[in-house]
Formats: C-alpha cells, sequence, structure tokens
C-alpha cells in the first residue's frame, strides 16, 4: 500500500489530546508519554495497569489501540478502537471524532479500505463541515483510482476553507503521487488565478514551486525569506536545487543556520543537497546534527538518511546495524525492509 497523505499527521496531532490534566488516570497518561516515546510495550504495560487500577476505560482502550497501531498491529487497534467506541454515553462529542480518525487508519493499513471510507461516511453523516473527513474519504479514492469522487471531497474540502494553502498543496502531492499531477496542478493554478492579493509571498512561492514555475518561485521565495522563517528558506533551497545550482543552495541553508541557529529540518534539507554533491561526509554530519535537537519531530527521516549516508560512504556495517535499529523501532517501512535484505548482502 503506497503512504496515505496527511492521514498520520492528523492521527500524531490528535495522539496529543484526550489524556491530559487527568491525574485519576495516571497509569493512562504514563502510557501516552511512553506512546510519544515510541515505547509502546512500556505504553501497553501501562494501559494494563489502567485496567487493573479501574481508570476511564475509553481512554485505556483509546491508547492500547494507539500503541498496537505504533506496533502494526493494526487489527488489534481497530479491535480497541471498536471498543472504546462502544463505550460512548450516546452523544457524539470530539472524543468520537478523534476515535474514529485512528479507526479509519486502522482499517486502512490492513488494507480494508472500505471500512475506512466506511468511517468517514459516518463522520461525514454527523458533521457535514468536517473538512478533514472529506480530504482523507477523497485521498483513498485517489489511491482507488476513482479521480472523479476524489476530486469531489477535494473540492468539498476546499470550499471549507478557501484559503487553507497547505491543504490545497496536500492535495497536489495526493494527486501526483497518484499519477494525477496535471489535475494537482490544475488545483494551485486555479488558486493563483483566482488572486493573490490574500496570499503570502511564501505561499505563492511554494505554489509557483509545485507549479514547476521555478523562477517566480525563487523571486516569491526571496522575498519571503525574512518573512517566513525556515519554512521559505527550505522552499528557495530547493528551488535553486531545482535550478541545478546545489551550491548556492547550500549557502541558502548555511546562511540561515548561521543567522538562526541549528534546525532539524533545514540541517536535513541540507544533508541532501550535500548527498547530491558527493559530500557524504558533510551529509552525515548535518543529519547525525540535526537528531541531536531535542524533539525534532523528524527522527525517522533522519534515521533513514544517516543509513543513508553511511551506505554512500561504504561504511555498511555502520549502516546494517542501524538498519536493525531502524526497523524495530518503524517495523512498518516496507521500503527500509527491502534495503535491510540489500546491506546484508554487503
Amino acid at each position: 500500500m503506497k503512504k496515505i497523505h496527511g492521514m498520520m499527521v492528523l492521527a500524531l496531532a490528535l495522539m496529543l489530546t484526550g489524556c491530559k490534566g487527568q491525574s485519576k488516570n495516571a497509569n493512562i497518561s504514563a502510557g501516552m508519554e511512553a506512546v510519544q516515546a515510541l515505547d509502546y510495550d512500556s505504553a501497553l504495560a501501562s494501559f494494563e495497569a489502567a485496567r487493573e487500577a479501574g481508570e476511564d476505560e475509553r481512554l485505556l482502550y483509546r491508547g492500547e489501540g494507539i500503541a498496537y497501531m505504533g506496533k502494526t498491529m493494526y487489527g488489534e487497534a481497530a479491535e480497541a478502537f471498536e471498543k472504546a467506541l462502544s463505550l460512548s454515553n450516546g452523544r457524539v462529542n470530539s472524543m468520537d471524532y478523534d476515535i474514529n480518525y485512528y479507526l479509519a487508519v486502522s482499517y486502512y493499513k490492513q488494507g480494508e479500505t472500505g471500512k475506512a471510507i466506511d468511517v468517514y461516511n459516518a463522520i461525514i453523516a454527523l458533521k457535514n463541515e468536517e473538512k478533514d473527513a472529506y480530504y482523507l474519504r477523497g485521498v483513498l479514492y485517489a489511491e482507488q483510482g476513482n479521480l472523479e469522487q476524489a476530486k469531489a471531497d477535494f473540492d468539498k474540502a476546499i470550499s471549507l476553507d478557501k484559503s487553507d494553502y497547505d491543504r490545497l498543496i496536500d492535495i497536489y502531492n495526493v494527486l501526483a503521487a497518484e499519477g494525477y499531477r496535471e489535475t494537482g496542478q490544475e488545483y494551485l493554478q486555479s488558486a493563483m488565478d483566482g488572486g493573490t492579493k490574500d496570499m503570502t509571498n511564501f505561499e505563492k512561492g511554494r505554489i509557483c514551486y509545485y507549479l514547476q514555475d521555478y523562477e517566480n518561485a525563487r523571486t516569491y521565495l526571496e522575498k519571503a525569506r525574512g518573512e517566513s522563517g525556515y519554512e521559505a528558506v527550505l522552499f528557495l533551497g530547493k528551488t535553486y536545487e531545482t535550478l541545478g545550482d546545489n551550491n548556492y543552495a547550500i549557502s541558502v541553508y548555511n546562511s540561515f543556520l548561521e543567522g538562526d541557529g541549528p534546525n532539524a529540518e533545514v540541517l536535513n534539507q541540507l544533508g541532501l543537497c550535500k548527498m547530491e554533491t558527493g559530500d557524504y561526509e558533510g551529509a552525515l554530519a548535518n543529519f547525525q546534527s540535526a537528531m541531536n535537537i531535542e524533539n525534532n519531530g523528524m527522527m525517522q527521516t533522519l534515521k533513514m538518511n544517516e543509513i543513508v549516508a553511511y551506505e554512500r560512504i561504504g561504511e555498511y556495517q555502520n549502516a546494517a546495524s542501524l538498519m536493525e535499529s531502524y526497523l524495530k523501532s518503524y517495523p512498518d517501512d516496507e521500503e527500509a525492509k527491502r534495503e535491510s535484505v540489500f546491506l546484508q548482502t554487503r
């Protein structure tokens, strides 16, 4: 199965809600902290302790479901979320929506796309303006090759928040990944044609970047450089990379880091750019520097890039050892599993 854009990001955002400020559910809180630390076995142990202590069953099953998702045990996750939903008092509230979004992901990850769509149907039936449900259902339709229904859902999601340019770009990325790049670009071009006076230079620059209008992207992003922080720097650098000027892109990244200090995403992109120039040692140093930033939010990406850098350097034993550790933390990464097989032959 291809990755489903936005779905897991949404789930991670929801994961941080629902358990804080409840001292009477101490084991559940400990379990959620373990989940955030990717220590899913400890999390499950905490949730079992919560069961024995008589803590909130609904939160308990929700937490277990999230932990099982982390362990890629999606059947068990779905069962836990279903139990959590069965404990509803009959009045639909924010936690019902929260749990249903997780349940849809669990179904999807088991290959039960139809069931996931049914969940989004149910959410929309209860809350007709739930833009995330329209978007995520559209993602599934796009993956199935049902472009007409995907577009209908994307159109609805856009209509509910016309100034959400992040979502617009997400839609483009989904369509491009599924072979509908031109359709995705139509959405972006329509936004530009509709007038850009309410867009920031960063938003215009990003849209031009995805429209492959790199000259205008560069112009807008240069203006945005002092307005939108590291994100504008990332896209400006990537624009120069695409235009074939890796050395200037490196200078863009380095200039930001010298002025603003360490930033995991900029360091990661700097490392990727250096990889393109053949500076694998420099790239490795950048990835490792980013990993040392606390709560960097992209450890999985950085760990994989570190492995690739060691491969390029020719240190296959280090790469293989790191890959073994990586797969323990991220067992759902099919591409990494294939790469692990390659490393074992080196």
